[in-house]
């Protein structure tokens, strides 16, 4: 039951993580690496909100993810959008933002180990495993979202649009669909994703200003063995690499600084089987 728990929320994180990730690279083939530097910096917001202004943590849930939501958008088009079309400069200007958010909260809050009250307190017993209510809640939360990101890509116009646009940007473009807006909206909807996940993961962790490190090597990890670009690819790779975790950790518990060691070994050993990911497509030269 702790393997199944442990597990499932790593999982459920990793999926919402990497999902966002995969979204923007697939329609903007942007490696957005401050991703997970949303993540944080949505928790630190949550932490501001509850324990400095006194807001219940539900409102400050909110409050975090529309700000940091909007801070995405700012950022895509005051910064990353004018060098979109330079990958090498984006992943370089990515990285650097990254490391100025990490800044901006060591100056802001410190490097001292916060934390934030869970939503719902509490807890029930199976097998002898204690299972908090929070655990619940932010796994029901997890799948509800990624059930809503399903059918907004799949029954909705502007889905058709992201993946019109992720699978072609010029024919897409020919088609009379703006690909600079359907850009913007995805890298909304990508940064909104990973605030949600800072959210609701927030009162099972430790916020600290390098808590976006490890989630980062992970999704990397999750979207590579998943297939670039294929949400189902990055859905299943975030839970088996979400139960792998779980098993370094439980299995053999003074080897749990190997965790991400082991996922990023899973990662090669199928890259060197299947380089194209468990659900990629094969690559081809650009004609």
């Amino acid at each position: 039951m702790d393997i199944l728990t442990s597990g499932l929320i790593s999982g459920s994180v990793y999926a919402l993580l990497a999902i966002g990730f995969c979204l923007i690279f697939g329609v903007a083939r942007i490696v957005n690496i401050a991703h997970t530097a949303f993540y944080m910096v949505a928790a630190y917001c949550i932490y501001f909100t509850s324990s400095k202004l006194g807001l219940h943590p539900f409102w400050g849930m909110l409050v975090s993810i529309i700000l940091v939501t909007l801070l995405g958008l700012a950022v895509y088009k005051l910064f990353i959008d004018p060098i979109r079309e330079h990958e090498g400069a984006v992943l370089i200007g990515t990285i650097a933002l990254a490391m100025a958010f990490q800044e901006i909260m060591l100056l802001l809050f410190t490097g001292d180990y916060l934390s934030v009250p869970a939503l719902i307190k509490g807890y029930f017993t199976i097998l002898g495993v204690k299972v908090f209510y929070q655990q619940l809640l932010t796994f029901g939360s997890v799948l509800l979202i990624l059930g809503a990101l399903w059918l907004l890509l799949v029954k909705t116009k502007l889905g058709l649009a992201i993946r019109s646009t992720a699978q072609d940007r010029e024919v897409a473009n020919l088609m009379g669909m703006n690909e600079s807006r359907v850009a913007m909206i995805t890298m909304g909807i990508s940064v909104a994703l990973a605030a949600f996940t800072g959210a609701m993961v927030v009162p099972l962790t430790i916020v600290n200003p390098h808590m976006w490190t490890h989630p980062l090597i992970m999704v990397m990890a999750v979207v590579v063995l998943g297939g670039m670009g294929s949400v189902k690819g990055s859905f299943v790779g975030a839970y088996i690499l979400g139960f792998a975790e779980a098993l370094v950790v439980f299995i053999a518990p003074q080897g749990a600084f190997l965790k991400g060691s082991v996922a990023l070994s899973i990662m090669i050993l199928v890259l060197l089987i299947r380089p194209e990911g468990l659900f990629g497509v094969r690559f081809e030269e650009e004609r």
